[in-house]
């Protein structure tokens, strides 16, 4: 292994042992639900008249993404998108709450659990993770708990930006969902650009108060726990995990909210299958 790979590899074990001990705060942390009901953005976007782009694609299981936020967080992410059009971006909104259900498969997804396999496995060596580590490295990426998903709040949403002019991404040094070490939202590994798209797109939300993920340079949220353990505040976090009336947008809180989504042998499981699949192509190979 050289020795650019190896310091990529002490990165990423550094930033996803930090992210993991960040759930961990998360986990812990007082919520004072305020039973605030959730918006629909993309009428907010209509009303506001601001140019908002959102994804088409289908969520985990063929479910519709869910594009609602707390009603109190509707007028600062509006004028955050004024924001990003008055400086000739728009901001595409990838996801934004989810259910427990959508929060459960969305580890396990096909097109994100293989790679964070793939990436556990390049940080040892090759080598089979342990249950652990890898439940580790998962839980730094991909809420386990409804507690710790701010997606499950309504006070979450995961970003891509496009130009206005002609429709091009704005490069943040990978697309959304990227898994590596260009992940995190301070990565070295990233060009000079891509950091100062990062930094002018994270001053833009942090002026209307959404505080950025520091794993993920995709992910903007307000109000919840990882907000205030950012801040240090100590303040019970207003909002928590909850479900909702799409109709009216009420919500109730989760109940268990802390117990894991994803059982040890699920996961075990789905690592064993990857691993045969993998022998099996080398063997073909």
């Amino acid at each position: 292994m050289g020795t650019q790979d190896e310091e990529r590899r002490r990165y990423w074990t550094k930033e996803m042992d930090a992210a993991y001990n960040f759930m961990l705060a998360v986990q812990g942390h007082p919520v004072d639900e305020c039973a605030e009901p959730l918006s629909p953005l993309p009428e907010a976007v209509r009303a506001a008249g601001v140019k908002v782009l959102f994804s088409s694609l289908p969520h985990v299981r063929g479910l519709a993404r869910l594009f609602f936020l707390r009603e109190g967080l509707i007028p600062d992410f509006i004028a955050a998108a004024g924001e990003m059009n008055s400086r000739g971006w728009a901001l595409k909104i990838e996801d934004a709450y989810r259910t427990t259900e959508i929060q459960k498969y969305n580890a396990l997804r096909p097109e994100i659990f293989p790679l964070v396999l793939e990436k556990t496995r390049w940080e040892l060596g090759g080598a089979e993770p342990p249950l652990d580590l890898f439940r580790r490295r998962l839980a730094a990426l991909i809420a386990m708990s409804p507690r710790v998903g701010t997606h499950c709040c309504g006070s979450a949403i995961d970003v891509s930006v496009f130009a206005l002019e002609d429709g091009a991404e704005i490069d943040r040094g990978g697309p959304y969902l990227e898994v590596s070490e260009k992940t995190p939202m301070g990565s070295p590994y990233i060009s000079d650009q891509a950091a100062e798209h990062r930094a002018e797109i994270t001053a833009i939300m942090a002026r209307h108060g959404f505080r950025t993920y520091p794993y993920e340079f995709w992910h903007y949220n307000k109000g919840d726990a990882y907000d205030e353990v950012l801040m240090g505040s100590g303040a019970p976090a207003r909002y928590g995990a909850v479900d909702f009336d799409p109709d009216t947008g009420t919500v109730r809180p989760v109940k268990d909210a802390a117990a894991p989504l994803n059982s040890a042998d699920e996961i075990s499981s789905l690592i064993r299958s990857a691993m045969n699949r993998d022998r099996s192509a080398e063997k073909q190979a």
